[in-house]
């Protein structure tokens, strides 16, 4: 005998054998054992939970002769010529294949004749919703008012592409997602039926991956049963090419850490090792799920599918996150998931990374949340005030010039001389730290390579509303102070990517000690620079 798939082989074949569906089985015994079947049902609901084998079932019951208490008896001769397709007054129809209009009209002819040996022809016409609008419409009057002695039971996964017309001439019945411990208590039956070995976890991992749908979980077990008798997580994962959960939550503390090398360097030996990317988004966004899940739910019965050990990985990596890290982290993903349905999924996957690892490249109000978040705890160093500054007697006609004077670089002051102390600390210079400035410059490079390469060496400081770079470049001036304006639009904006404030750029000139200054000299300087600008 040929080989017969799991999800097949172990198909309902009665009410009671139906798992997860409670609130439609019962109803449907209830209906039968008090002889008050209808005309047209409507079952709906996601794929794999059962629809058309209630449908079946309920076309065996209704024509058994020998009913027990709503289920079919399997033993007359009406339900074993269902079992074996020999009964011809049960007629399934594929509408994803037979959808005209003219499918319908024979259909509609065909309902005339009275059923050869059962006491009623039933019509199971699945995936309803594929049907034309001109086909319904000749279904119609045929549906609400049918002959003695017919039952349609139509099948549908989208319905709201029934027209009302339909609904409202059927009993619907809507079919739920089966919960995850009735999944795993079912492959495990299965898998002892067939002599396989399958752990806790390897059972969850299926039914966590199946989606609430029992065919796509026996498909899974059929798939792994395939690689061997002894079924783990690790086989599970092999056989669906997910990335596992070990390598989740290395991603996922990448990602904390805003270490992005890491992060891509991780993807790209989960894209050689056949991993799916669009597949990695996902189990990545189920993933920060079941940390939302834990941050938020404090009861013991959590909504989460997986194993002890995990859970208890999950809730130590969870009390490192913040709630609104998580909720953005989501957010990113999903937005990634839905632009992975074209395009290069793996440079979306990296791009996404990329935004998780660091949210100041991102512009979307949960990236700009997380900036105000790091300026507010001080991980991000914040100008000091503009009122610091001593007030500048310009004429208000004129517009600022967009360089201010030269602001030399205060002198490290003499600890014996309290006077120079003070006069240094009123400047009001501060120096941009190392990191940030080298981030800048990385901005700069992604946008304006030549003006990275003149501030090769350089350095930054703050004195209030301006930001002063001392370049030791001497291309640097001239190329600020051209008329291009791209120049100096690309550091402002690297400056504000990464130090979330726009400040007005300025040269900087290291102070020379022992030298008396020439009034006149730095009033040629103030006024070359206002007439660069």
């Amino acid at each position: 005998m040929a080989y017969q798939a799991l999800y097949r082989k172990y198909r309902p074949k009665t009410f009671s054998d139906v798992v997860g569906q409670e609130h439609i089985t019962n109803t449907l015994k209830n209906e039968l054992s008090k002889g008050k079947a209808v005309h047209a049902y409507l079952f709906t609901g996601t794929r794999g939970t059962g629809k058309t084998s209630c449908a079946k079932i309920l076309a065996k019951a209704v024509n058994c002769l020998s009913p027990e208490n709503g289920d079919p008896c399997l033993k007359c001769e009406s339900c074993l010529s269902v079992e074996n397709g020999e009964n011809t007054d049960i007629v399934e129809i594929d509408a994803a294949s037979n959808n005209s209009v003219d499918s319908i009209r024979e259909l509609r002819d065909r309902v005339a004749f009275a059923p050869s040996s059962s006491k009623y022809r039933v019509y199971i016409i699945d995936e309803v919703h594929m049907l034309t609008i001109s086909a319904f419409n000749a279904l119609l009057k045929t549906l609400e008012e049918p002959p003695e002695h017919v039952i349609f039971i139509l099948a549908t996964t989208e319905v709201h592409k029934l027209p009302a017309t339909i609904l409202s001439r059927c009993q619907r019945f809507d079919f739920k997602r089966i919960e995850p411990d009735k999944i795993c208590g079912r492959i495990k039956y299965v898998a002892s039926n067939e002599g396989l070995n399958i752990t806790d976890g390897a059972a969850a991992l299926i039914a966590a991956a199946a989606d609430g749908g029992m065919r796509d979980a026996l498909s899974v077990l059929d798939l792994c049963a395939s690689a061997g008798n002894d079924i783990t997580e690790e086989t599970v994962e092999k056989v669906c090419g997910m990335a596992g959960g070990e390598y989740l939550n290395e991603l996922t503390d990448c990602i904390k850490k805003h270490d992005t090398e890491a992060a891509l360097m991780l993807a790209d030996r989960l894209y050689n090792n056949s991993v799916d990317m669009q597949r990695l988004i996902g189990e990545l966004t189920s993933h920060y799920r079941d940390l939302m899940i834990i941050k938020t739910v404090k009861s013991g019965n959590k909504p989460i599918v997986c194993s002890a050990a995990k859970l208890k990985k999950l809730e130590e990596q969870a009390e490192d996150y913040d709630i609104r890290d998580i909720m953005r982290a989501i957010s990113v993903l999903q937005a990634a998931a839905g632009r992975m349905q074209s395009g290069n999924r793996r440079c979306e996957a990296e791009l996404t990374l990329l935004k998780l690892c660091e949210p100041q490249l991102s512009g979307d109000i949960a990236s700009l949340e997380k900036r105000v978040t790091l300026l507010e705890q001080g991980a991000v160093r914040r100008p000091q005030a503009a009122a610091a500054e001593p007030e500048k007697t310009e004429p208000e006609t004129s517009a600022e010039p967009e360089y201010d004077d030269e602001i030399p670089l205060p002198e490290p002051p003499d600890v014996s001389d309290n006077t120079a102390a003070a006069q240094n600390t009123a400047e009001g210079v501060s120096a941009v730290p190392e990191a940030q400035w080298s981030e800048i410059m990385r901005v700069v490079k992604t946008t304006c390579p030549l003006i990275h390469g003149v501030l090769n060496n350089s350095r930054a400081y703050i004195k209030g509303q301006y930001l002063l770079i001392d370049a030791p470049n001497s291309q640097f001036r001239s190329l600020i102070n051209g008329n291009n304006g791209y120049y100096k639009d690309s550091i402002r904006k690297a400056a504000h990517t990464v130090l979330g404030v726009t400040y007005k750029l300025g040269p900087y000139k290291a102070a020379q000690k022992n030298e008396e200054s020439d009034p006149l000299a730095a009033l040629a300087d103030k006024l070359k620079n206002f007439e660069i600008n």
